[in-house]
């Protein structure tokens, strides 16, 4: 039996929470306003709140959205390579210049982790969720996977991770952000290989 269609509704839905995903990694949570959301999603700002009860459902939507769309892209790098090349597939794509120069539609963890601790519990509990998952997807990249010290040292990398993109894009020299890229990726995959031995 096939799956209904989705609703015009929940098509709208889609388009705006699409939508803040993007404005909240491009212009943080404090430029992410609704008026402009709706418009992004083709929709009047007046038909915000058949969708959410308010703005912080919105933006715990997005931050989830964006979350989730930041481990589907790892999940993807790792199996495009063979298993034992995935951590650094991931630490590739995730370290990219691409990644650096697109924060719209890159992490949001590194877009916004200076932010997330001013926002709504509901914001908070979906940046959570999130940053968990892409500890375990890089922890079951790990040959030490399911120990404690493969989940110490998945947090170690998704740390480095998250620093080094969110420093790249704050310094205004292309050169550091290069280097700062380069150096992270250079140490994060030694300290996966660490975890061979």
């Amino acid at each position: 039996m096939k799956n209904a269609a989705p609703s015009r509704k929940e098509l709208s839905h889609e388009r705006i929470v699409a939508a803040a995903a993007r404005a909240i990694r491009r212009n943080g949570f404090s430029g992410a306003g609704v008026a402009d959301i709706m418009k992004d999603a083709g929709l009047t700002h007046g038909g915000f709140y058949s969708h959410f009860p308010s703005r912080e459902a919105m933006l715990a939507e997005a931050t989830d959205r964006a979350g989730a769309e930041t481990v589907g892209l790892a999940e993807s790098a790792a199996a495009s390579v063979p298993a034992d090349q995935a951590l650094e597939a991931m630490l590739g794509a995730y370290l990219s210049e691409q990644h650096i120069n697109n924060p719209d539609v890159g992490c949001p963890m590194a877009a916004l982790s200076s932010e997330l601790a001013r926002q709504a519990p509901e914001v908070r509990r979906a940046a959570t969720r999130r940053m968990k998952e892409m500890v375990d997807v890089i922890a079951r990249q790990l040959p030490t996977w399911g120990t404690p010290e493969a989940h110490e040292r998945a947090l170690f990398l998704v740390a480095t991770m998250v620093g080094a993109v969110s420093l790249a894009r704050a310094v205004d020299d292309p050169s550091l952000a290069g280097r700062l890229s380069k150096a992270a990726f250079k140490y994060a995959r030694s300290s996966g290989e660490e975890s061979q031995k």
